[in-house]
């Protein structure tokens, strides 16, 4: 309990400050309290998880602490927004793009979620991303618009690249985190709004495979192929949560993307766009692989056991409602693009 109120504390304090050590202060209260739930599970693997993720953030934070101070020297402003030195707009690329997993700084993410449980790699893939998203939307002004492009684009080709041959399931969702990041980054200077719509459209959807896989301890691809025989309709609802995650049009994961690339093409970035268009092509073949395991292949030595239509009795109403979202908010869009 206390961990976590400091894990909301953390990120509250961060999304709702204007002075840099504020900011500064929610980021390692973040990294402090999120440390003991990665190394929980008394594992070699869980600490080696811990420390990778200790070493990568407390660099991030030492960057952002000395690219503040360097902008407060040079022009005597703690404000957030007042970020004019360009070493120091340098300094927080590179802080961020740490903080976040952007290529190439990416190389601790995937690592740390497979030494995690499915809830703390839940908890690493969107609650830890908000912090460092919002100082990114509330700098954006004052960095470099083609060093954001190029990170974002060589995200969306790694995160699609390397996603390509994994097995373990925490692993494909981390390069599945790595290249969305992309998408937010790339639109992040035209249009902040649209960042933060598919940051939370992100969020649901990756929160809703994480539950569904925590629920039937997925965590290998070889395990998800006969997990079919034990929750069907689970699986099926996976399935269409993961072509959203993919970006299919009639599902809501759609949505982000069709508007990320409607923003570029009116600020005519139509190389950036159909790039990173083509790019999450990738993305698409690991998603539909994971997607063909969990309901449309089965394996030839299938279980023989009765299918359980209701795995355990607690109720599963979280999962249902975001599934619900996750599938179908496309039709929502007419009332969501006047806000943006």
């Amino acid at each position: 309990l206390i961990l976590i109120t400091s894990l909301i504390l953390g990120t509250t304090i961060t999304i709702s400050s204007n002075h840099w050590m504020l900011a500064w202060m929610g980021l390692e209260i973040n990294t402090m309290a999120i440390i003991p739930l990665i190394c929980k599970p008394h594992h070699p693997r869980a600490t080696e998880a811990a420390i990778k993720y200790f070493l990568t953030q407390s660099t991030a934070s030492a960057l952002i602490l000395f690219s503040s101070m360097t902008n407060a020297w040079s022009s005597g402003q703690w404000d957030i927004t007042q970020l004019n030195h360009p070493t120091s707009s340098l300094l927080l690329t590179m802080a961020i793009s740490i903080k976040l997993g952007l290529v190439p700084f990416h190389f601790w993410f995937p690592e740390v979620l497979q030494g995690s449980s499915l809830t703390t790699a839940l908890l690493l893939s969107t609650l830890m991303k908000l912090p460092p998203i919002t100082l990114l939307l509330l700098t954006s002004q004052s960095l470099n618009p083609t060093s954001l492009a190029l990170l974002a684009i060589l995200s969306a080709l790694i995160g699609g690249w390397m996603g390509l041959n994994q097995t373990q399931t925490r692993k494909i969702l981390a390069f599945s985190s790595i290249s969305h990041l992309g998408w937010m980054v790339i639109i992040i200077l035209y249009n902040p709004k649209l960042t933060i719509l598919t940051f939370a459209l992100y969020t649901m959807m990756t929160t809703t495979v994480f539950l569904s896989l925590n629920r039937t301890k997925i965590l290998k691809l070889s395990t998800m192929l006969i997990s079919w025989t034990k929750t069907p309709t689970l699986n099926t609802t996976l399935m269409l949560t993961l072509l959203s995650l993919a970006g299919l049009p009639p599902l809501t994961g759609f949505m982000p993307k069709w508007l990320i690339l409607q923003e570029l093409t009116k600020q005519e970035m139509i190389p950036a766009a159909t790039i990173i268009s083509l790019l999450s092509l990738l993305g698409l073949f690991f998603y539909l692989r994971l997607a063909y395991h969990s309901a449309i292949t089965l394996p030839p030595n299938s279980s023989n056991h009765m299918k359980l239509w209701l795995t355990n009795k607690t109720p599963n109403t979280p999962t249902a409602i975001l599934t619900a979202l996750s599938t179908f908010l496309l039709p929502l869009s007419p009332l969501i693009i006047p806000m943006l």
